[in-house]
């Protein structure tokens, strides 16, 4: 299926030195604003106290997140949770006080602004296991990304696989930029996000790269610049309509998933727009600085020995 069909190839290859420049330029900015600012960690990763709050109406979530500022917990997390009368407060851990202490602390600020707030359940997560999630979600990015380079080489060749890598991590690492410079909070559900986006961006990387070795069969007499011009012309229609139709849910998400989807569907967000850049922009330019050529690919036809009579 295709919206439209363009006749004559784009030389994207041409302007690739442009982009790259373009693209090293905000890499470097991501890792600064990492280094120096830092990810605005959740209390599923730093530790801390998560309550969970009913009442017999619709819960005002501006209401509540006022009473647990006052309080004194002006960083912690509000949102509904499950119905519109359930809400999930998370606050972070303060030294020398107790998750117990913490907890009914806010209860009782919760129950001086209404009688009728019943909690429901409180949960304690320690900087243990603050710990032990940042190490396993690092432990799951490095293996999706061996994954992606071995599934690469076996199915196409290794210069593939590492430009496809190398342009993915760009997009990671650009994503925690993002929330490193306006300290959004990155949660268990941006983790999946992230981890998401790895998949979804190297899907876009194969079906480019699957095209390209199939030009190098067809377009003998090209160059290679040339052949990825055509892979990526060719395969235009079919990038707006796969990204166009999930960043449609995305969106949905991102307005009306409320505050414990919104994050998330922010990271996919960038990270759908980030990850088509990359397959068409530093992928394929990197794979091109390699030295790809129609031998990597096709392996050349041997010619049958005439049977002596």
């Amino acid at each position: 299926m295709e919206f439209f069909r363009i006749r004559k190839d784009i030389p994207f290859m041409r302007y690739a030195p442009l982009f790259n420049i373009i693209s090293l330029i905000t890499f470097v900015l991501a890792v600064f604003f990492l280094l120096t600012r830092g990810l605005h960690l959740g209390v599923e990763f730093t530790g801390g106290t998560v309550m969970e709050v009913g009442y017999s109406q619709a819960v005002d979530i501006e209401r509540l997140r006022g009473v647990v500022e006052k309080a004194g917990y002006p960083e912690a997390t509000v949102q509904t949770f499950g119905s519109s009368q359930t809400a999930l407060i998370r606050l972070p851990s303060k030294p020398k006080v107790s998750g117990a202490d913490i907890s009914t602390a806010v209860l009782a600020a919760l129950a001086a602004d209404d009688a009728g707030v019943d909690l429901r359940r409180v949960d304690f997560v320690g900087s243990q296991v603050g710990r032990e999630l940042v190490e396993n979600g690092l432990i799951a990015l490095a293996l999706v990304a061996l994954g992606i380079v071995l599934y690469l080489w076996l199915r196409f060749e290794w210069k593939f696989g590492v430009a496809a890598i190398i342009a993915n991590l760009h997009d990671v690492v650009i994503i925690l930029g993002f929330f490193a410079l306006f300290q959004w909070e990155f949660s268990l559900p941006v983790l999946a996000a992230v981890l998401a986006v790895l998949g979804y961006s190297v899907n876009e990387s194969v079906v480019v790269f699957d095209r390209v070795r199939e030009n190098f069969r067809k377009m003998r007499k090209a160059s290679v610049p040339e052949v990825i011009n055509s892979a990526i012309t060719s395969t235009i229609s079919r990038t707006i309509i796969t990204h166009g139709s999930t960043q449609l849910m995305v969106t949905s998400i991102l307005f009306f998933g409320g505050d414990t989807l919104f994050y998330f569907a922010l990271a996919l967000t960038i990270g759908i727009l980030f990850g088509i850049y990359s397959s068409v922009l530093v992928a394929s330019p990197l794979v091109m600085y390699m030295g790809i050529k129609r031998e990597d690919l096709v392996k050349p036809e041997r010619k049958r020995e005439e049977a002596v009579v």
